[in-house]
């Protein structure tokens, strides 16, 4: 069973995902700078209104003399509600005389320009605003004094604060319902995307019947199974031409060459045996079978191809058609001076052909005890590697198969560059092992190196 970690990342390598993910990036960025923007006008509006307002309110108090100013200046800040006013009055030095600024900002000049200052560098105590800047202006009045006033309004931080709760807004209204979608709309292609991976691995393992499912719909997704199927059905029909060419040419060549066995035997049967040509005839019907038996041997390998065998599999016990190999072949290991052992576990069964699971381990064995040394041990054995799997073993003390050779010796008519290809035979055992292999869905490799060979089968149990 796939992690939840990978189950997630499969789930977004997808193309629907991924197009999700995509436009979410857009939506934030775009979102982000749209609303920045507005952000960055409205507030540089504001301040300037700001400012406006302070050079008309500072023009209005340096009309009013120093009694009127003082009194205009405390209802100034009174009767504004909704932002912060601080002023302060200062000497033609610089030195407090009235008002809660109690220290000539840093940087300001009596030349009536604004100033966006920190709000500690004007003001401070409890009653200090807690925005961050504070506008500030400054004029020189007709007797000499420095008036300075300071000026924050909270619709600047209103506006900012609404915009930026907006993009939060924006994007957990666009996001959260688009990934909820995006997980909902990606089940549908997922749940083809798993039909077609099986029907695949069943093309794979040799099933060219099988096509790749296409739904209604008429997606990328059909199109693209639909283009498959069709490359399925030219493989198919080309690799039935191919096969039917191979059998008839073996078929049809088996008949003329019985006939001609059949003949040369009889004139060997009429000739003297000290007749010079007697040996002749004798190796020339020797060929004949050589060819008659791989002739028989590639048609066997066709009909095991052919996987509606697979409809008349029972459950086989492995222990039992263990035994019956080991009977059979017990003998021809005795007349070759082999130890010929058995380790076989009892109640395994699987499903199988139990003619077909005979006829792939006899040749197993058959090999192991062809090209083992005298004196040697040929191993056949069974035994449970997990819950529901067999492992299957013909293990010998020959001179081994290399590493490099391993996978080439399961194809038809392969002789191998060591010893193998001294002994008699026409390379089509193993072939027809791997056909069996392959349609009862056993795993089957070789293992072991030049101290012996063990051919390793692993299947299911029931």
């Amino acid at each position: 069973m796939a992690s939840p970690a990978k189950g997630w990342s499969i789930h977004w390598r997808n193309t629907t995902s991924r197009l999700l993910l995509a436009y979410g990036v857009f939506f934030v960025i775009w979102g982000t700078v749209l609303l920045g923007s507005i952000y960055w006008e409205t507030r540089h509006y504001l301040e300037k209104r700001t400012d406006t307002q302070l050079k008309q309110q500072v023009g209005y108090l340096r009309s009013l003399d120093e009694e009127h100013l003082l009194v205009a200046l405390n209802d100034y800040v009174v009767l504004e509600e909704t932002n912060y006013n601080a002023w302060g009055l200062f000497d033609a030095g610089g030195r407090w005389l009235y008002g809660d600024i109690l220290q000539m900002p840093p940087g300001v000049q009596p030349n009536l320009l604004t100033l966006r200052l920190p709000t500690e560098q004007v003001v401070s105590g409890p009653l200090a605003p807690k925005t961050a800047t504070l506008s500030v202006i400054a004029t020189r009045l007709r007797n000499g004094q420095i008036l300075v006033l300071a000026h924050t309004t909270r619709i600047a931080a209103q506006v900012g604060n609404i915009i930026w709760h907006a993009l939060g807004w924006g994007l957990s209204f666009t996001l959260v319902p688009g990934l909820i979608g995006g997980l909902i709309l990606n089940r549908a292609p997922r749940r083809r995307i798993r039909q077609i991976e099986s029907a695949t691995q069943l093309i794979m393992l040799g099933d060219l019947h099988r096509r790749l499912p296409v739904s209604n719909r008429g997606d990328e997704l059909d199109r693209l199974a639909a283009i498959v199927n069709d490359m399925l059905d030219q493989i198919e029909r080309l690799m039935g031409e191919v096969k039917g060419v191979c059998d008839n040419i073996a078929h049809d060549l088996r008949t003329p060459l019985t006939r001609l066995r059949s003949q040369l035997y009889r004139v060997e049967q009429q000739m003297d045996e000290h007749d010079p040509h007697a040996t002749l005839v004798e190796h020339c019907v020797s060929d004949i079978d050589e060819v008659l038996a791989r002739f028989r041997a590639l048609l066997r390998i066709s009909e095991l191809e052919d996987r509606r065998r697979r409809e008349g599999f029972i459950a086989v016990d492995l222990g039992q058609t263990l035994r019956h190999v080991h009977e059979l072949y017990a003998p021809l290991a005795e007349d070759q001076s082999l130890h010929f052992a058995l380790e076989a576990e009892p109640d395994l069964l699987a499903q199988a052909d139990p003619d077909l699971l005979f006829e792939a381990i006899g040749n197993l064995v058959s090999n192991a005890i062809k090209f083992t040394p005298q004196g040697g041990s040929v191993v056949l054995s069974v035994k449970r590697v997990g819950p529901d799997t067999a492992q299957l073993e013909v293990a010998d003390s020959g001179p081994g198969i290399p590493e490099e050779q391993r996978q080439a010796v399961w194809q038809r008519f392969y002789r191998g560059e060591s010893g193998l290809n001294t002994a008699a035979g026409h390379g089509l055992g193993l072939s027809i092992v791997a056909a069996i292999a392959k349609l009862h869905d056993f795993e089957l490799r070789i293992e072991g190196g030049q101290g012996g060979t063990r051919m390793v089968t692993a299947c299911r149990l029931l």
